[in-house]
């Protein structure tokens, strides 16, 4: 396998969005939780589900990497 620099740049660019969205979503829902403990098993739920859906970008760009 060889390694190019497209791969590389797919993959920094690709985890770079992901990962600012993650912590965001993270911390926007740690400050929801704060000032509404009583709904917090709703707002986890979406948590979770929101950081599922950036993290497939991440996976996607890490394939799209291997592929190049």
């Amino acid at each position: 396998m060889t390694i190019t620099l497209t791969g590389g740049i797919i993959i920094a660019i690709g985890a770079l969005g992901p990962g600012l969205g993650i912590g965001l979503i993270g911390a926007k829902a740690v400050e929801a939780i704060g000032r509404n403990p009583e709904a917090s098993g709703k707002i986890m739920v979406n948590m979770l589900i929101a950081m599922a859906f950036a993290e497939s970008i991440a996976i996607y760009c890490l394939i799209f990497a291997f592929m190049k």
